[in-house]
């Protein structure tokens, strides 16, 4: 059994099985010693639970929504990682983390959003957790979605 899974089963959560592309890329690619993964949306069966821009007001994406929504991203990004590596313990750091926020005019929150996922792979990877990211306002996302992830990883060739 992965450490890494069993770290994200132990907090309540569960790698699923990759999502599918919705355009014509591949989940993930290695080159060399990194994994870098295509955007990962919030899918969850197949299916946005939520959709919409990030804001505070009628008709928005709670910004505490949208965070949890990043956290699911996160666990995508792992899904497509495990799809290329087989285990998950051959990640040796998350490197970088790229969010994109559909966000209402006024939110400037978006840092806060990308927490959702930053601080998952922090619980879940300790010190190897620990990462470069931006965290980026966008008019709109695919499907309408309200946040969009992508990441790179370190890996090495043994788990």
């Amino acid at each position: 059994m992965s450490v890494i899974e069993d770290r994200v089963r132990a907090l309540g959560y569960e790698i699923p099985e990759i999502a599918a592309p919705v355009a014509a890329y591949v989940p993930a690619v290695r080159n060399g010693d990194l994994v870098t993964t295509s955007g990962q949306l919030p899918m969850v069966g197949g299916k946005l639970g939520v959709t919409g821009k990030v804001g505070t007001g009628e008709g928005l994406v709670d910004p505490a929504v949208a965070e949890e929504q990043a956290r699911i991203c996160a666990l995508n990004g792992l899904a497509a990682a495990r799809g290329i590596l087989g285990s998950l313990d051959r990640i040796t750091q998350v490197v970088k983390v790229t969010a994109f926020v559909a966000s209402a005019p006024d939110f400037t929150g978006q840092p806060g959003v990308a927490n959702g996922a930053s601080v998952f792979l922090g619980q879940v990877f300790g010190d190897d957790g620990i990462h470069a990211r931006s965290a980026v306002g966008v008019s709109v996302l695919p499907l309408d979605a309200p946040v969009e992830v992508e990441f790179t990883f370190a890996v090495s060739d043994e788990a």
